[in-house]
């Protein structure tokens, strides 16, 4: 098999023209092809007029023009790599002790598939609830203004992804392809095949609780045990190395090999760890706003005539900013036709997110426009960066009026310094409400200002960025975890044998795709140092 890449069609060529540019690019016959797939489809829209389809594709020849082929040494045509997953290793019938994994997101769902399929039956603990109970304890928030500490959009079954665009993509290197081992997962629990091959793939958050439950069910079928509401209240250390945990009920669980995949905003986890002696430590991370455009002015911004064609779908956007005060500005999270969510998970904070499903047909694009921290914006020590996080979680609370509505202001009000009154074309997605008034305290005064001086200049990367009636709600804190809990070569912690932290809320993946694939690597170290071959 040959892997071609670069090849480059119109937005909307005849379905043969593929096999024509396969033909002309290697110099052969129509005849000498067996066959083809898409490894991957992505599109350059950087000339809206002339909008490109960029092919990668796996060819397969007849031998001899095979064996031609490959010594020729044509631009942009090399051996299609094996990408197979092959299981590093398997458990032995003897192994008397299991291996426990604390979180059931991304990165805990997939360290626990990976370690039952190599038959290691993991025991899961999950501090909240089964994605469809969590998703009615969700709904209570958005829609009632109740808030389940322990069941929301940051704790349950599936993780903060559950909750978010479904995003399948990053841009960490993946020498290994385990990412492949990702996509097919899913796959085969009811995703798209689309999200094999198209360059940007999503799933949305319907799709997405059907399959966790599938998959969930996968684990268990192998001999893997799921427990929700199992808190981890303590860890109990002896001589460096992990020996067990103490859950919220009391019971304790003797354990030697631990998957730590708690999320970004396990803050009395991490609280926990720190005073038991496990090495934490600062790390940037990013604050800022919503900010909600009409999805058709982004469509028209990014593709212009062939806004709304099939193939683009809804459009997103990446922009960066460098602020004169030394801070960067830039877009997170993108969601295209998505909604801005209530995303805290402690009483009396206010935090935002985004959210897109599947079909993205939502009216308002949003994303996150944020600045750059760093710990010498918060001192204090390891954890000095939650106590930043809950400040400015307050304060939106208090500016929204006390009731987990969020404060809000029309961009071009935010720009000039004056506050806003009455909502324009741009109606604000965020439940259970957005209260209009002046950001200009919502975030550090350093924040502010880069963000002021951002929004006119990112408006001449994506005309219309700046519009007056677009939406800034606030605030957005949780871009990733304000701690690492920093891990050695082996995947386990500095000082403690044994536990293996993962995950975004160890500051080891941003995002689902990131996530699932670290939850991999890690359930491998772990089994191989459980058979003694690490």
């Amino acid at each position: 098999m040959l892997r071609l890449t670069e090849l480059k069609l119109p937005l909307d060529h005849p379905e043969t023209d593929l096999r024509a540019a396969i033909v002309q690019r290697l110099g052969i016959a129509d005849g000498d092809i067996i066959g083809f797939t898409v490894h991957k489809r992505s599109y350059d829209a950087r000339k809206r007029s002339a909008i490109t389809l960029i092919y990668t594709v796996d060819v397969e020849l007849r031998d001899p023009v095979n064996a031609d082929i490959a010594s020729r040494g044509i631009a942009h045509v090399a051996p299609s790599p094996d990408m197979r997953y092959r299981f590093v290793t398997h458990a032995p019938s003897t192994l008397k002790s299991r291996p426990v994994v604390i979180g059931f997101g991304p990165c805990g769902l997939f360290a626990a598939l990976i370690l039952a399929q190599m038959g290691f039956r993991p025991i899961v603990l999950e501090r909240g609830k089964a994605v469809r109970e969590r998703t009615r304890d969700t709904f209570g928030l958005w829609r009632q203004a109740v808030l389940d500490p322990e069941s929301n959009v940051q704790f349950g079954e599936g993780g903060a992804g559950t909750f978010s665009d479904g995003k399948l993509w990053s841009q960490i290197k993946d020498p290994r392809f385990y990412g492949r081992k990702v996509l097919e997962e899913f796959v085969r629990a009811g995703a798209p095949e689309e999200i094999m091959y198209v360059s940007k793939p999503h799933i949305g958050t319907f799709r997405l609780v059907s399959m966790i439950e599938k998959m969930r069910a996968t684990i268990e079928s192998l001999g893997g045990e799921i427990r929700f509401g199992a808190r981890v209240e303590d860890v109990r250390i002896v001589d460096g190395h992990m020996r067990g945990l103490v859950l919220k009920d009391g019971e304790e669980l003797q354990c030697e090999h631990v998957v730590l995949a708690i999320g970004h905003s396990a803050r009395d986890t991490f609280e926990m760890l720190h005073k038991r002696g496990v090495y934490v430590e600062a790390k940037p991370f990013s604050v800022g706003f919503r900010i909600e455009h009409p999805q058709s002015l982004i469509d028209n911004a990014r593709f212009g005539a062939s806004a709304g064609h099939p193939l683009l779908g809804a459009a997103d956007y990446r922009l960066v900013h460098h602020a004169k005060n030394g801070r960067g500005v830039y877009s997170f999270c993108m969601c295209p036709g998505g909604t801005v969510v209530a995303a805290t998970s402690e009483p009396g904070n206010v935090v935002t997110n985004g959210m897109s499903q599947y079909s993205r047909n939502e009216r308002n694009a949003n994303a996150g426009l944020v600045v750059g921290i760093s710990p010498a914006d918060y001192p204090g020590g390891p954890l000095a960066g939650i106590a930043f996080q809950r400040q400015w979680e307050r304060q939106a609370f208090a500016l929204g009026g006390g009731d987990y509505w969020a404060p809000g202001q029309l961009v071009g009000d935010f720009v000039r310094g004056r506050p806003s009154k009455h909502f324009g074309d741009v109606q604000p997605s965020y439940t259970p409400g957005v209260r209009l008034g002046d950001l200009s305290t919502a975030l550090p005064e350093y924040a502010i200002a880069a963000i002021r001086e951002a929004i006119p200049a990112l408006d001449r990367q994506l005309k219309g960025f700046a519009m007056h009636d677009a939406v800034l709600t606030g605030v957005e804190t949780r871009t990733s975890s304000p701690i690492r809990i920093t891990r050695g070569a082996d995947y386990q912690s500095l000082n403690t044998r044994g536990l293996y932290p993962a995950g975004e809320g160890a500051s080891y993946a941003g995002g689902i795709y990131s996530a699932a694939i670290d939850g991999i690597e890690v359930a491998q170290a772990l089994a191989l140092a459980m058979t003694g071959e690490g």
